[in-house]
């Protein structure tokens, strides 16, 4: 499966990766002529009443594992931080991705700590290449930068995180946040593996970015909160004026639904 997805990623072309947030929507989205999924952290730790970076390594398999066994499509994860800040913790997960079916994860080079949020470059490196080596082909390791999610919004540093990850071996580079098209033009000029992006407000249309050369969009939590923001929505709608709009949407969330538990 890793090679199948793999081959997905074309610049210039760009694969569009949606991010399921439980089995019932990665069964829709597989129905709607998507090619990929990708799971979600921030939108699988909402499904538990939790913050994004809370969710354990032993939750986020058996959640990968889910989302798998509920389509034939390739299923990417997001992994965080590999649940570890060593190279053979990350290592370790990895091996423990390959196991669920995963066609392919990403690892991140944020710890999760507020006072200390990035890893030091080398170190950062070390942990790319101890997740490409426990893939072993098996496979398509994401290596992603997260210094714009974290108040550093330093392009040449982000830029030089990426490239030592493709020399670690990275098959995909991904700095989520970046989405401006000077930024981009200037990191896709900088390393030669197939490069995310995420598809925020500000972020260039899907057109834009397949000219730009871009290989894949993914949304992130996007998808799970639109869904909780319909929710909300809904809510208010019943408590606050006593009507009943919401059935519009949920109308046409029910016909595919329908369709797709059927098909599955």
């Amino acid at each position: 499966m890793a090679p199948t997805f793999l081959e997905l990623h074309r610049p210039g072309e760009p694969l569009l990766l949606p991010n399921p947030w439980d089995v019932g929507s990665a069964t829709m989205l597989a129905t709607m002529g998507f090619r990929a999924l990708a799971t979600t952290s921030s939108g699988f730790a909402a499904t538990l009443g939790r913050p994004d970076m809370s969710v354990t390594r032993d939750e986020a398999l058996a959640h990968a594992a889910a989302v798998v066994s509920a389509t034939d499509l390739p299923v990417s994860a997001d992994l965080e931080n590999g649940f570890a800040d060593d190279p053979d913790g990350v290592a370790a997960t990895v091996r423990a991705a390959v196991e669920v079916g995963l066609a392919g994860c990403s690892v991140e080079d944020a710890t999760g700590r507020p006072n200390d949020p990035i890893y030091e470059p080398a170190l950062a490196a070390e942990r790319v290449a101890a997740a490409v080596e426990a893939a072993a082909g098996r496979l398509v390791v994401t290596a992603r930068s997260e210094n714009f999610l974290h108040e550093r919004p330093d392009l040449g540093d982000t830029i030089e995180r990426l490239q030592r990850y493709q020399q670690a071996g990275a098959h995909v580079l991904y700095a989520p946040g970046v989405v401006e098209r000077g930024q981009l033009r200037s990191l896709l000029g900088a390393v030669d593996r197939p490069v995310n992006v995420l598809a925020l407000p500000q972020a260039p249309p899907v057109p834009e970015l397949a000219e730009l050369g871009v290989a894949r969009v993914s949304v992130g939590g996007a998808f799970a909160f639109a869904a909780y923001g319909g929710l909300v929505a809904a809510a208010r709608e019943l408590r606050e004026q006593g009507t009943y709009g919401f059935w519009a949407a949920a109308g046409e969330g029910r016909r595919v639904a329908g369709q797709a538990f059927a098909d599955g």
